[in-house]
């Protein structure tokens, strides 16, 4: 096995594991996962106002 071989074995095994992320993104699964990641900073801002009202 030469060098050549063994680049265009890396760089299928990139590119598959490109196209897996890609997938895993962008799955319809993860979709209120990441919804309720992008929301976290605002829970923050919600709690403060709810302690700020306390005080």
């Amino acid at each position: 096995m030469d060098y050549g071989t063994l680049q265009g074995i890396l760089t299928i095994i990139v590119m598959l594991v490109f196209v897996g992320i890609f997938a895993w993104a962008y799955s319809s699964r993860q979709k209120d996962n990441f919804d309720e990641a992008a929301n976290l900073v605002f829970s923050d801002e919600e709690k403060d106002k709810d302690s700020g009202e306390q005080k």
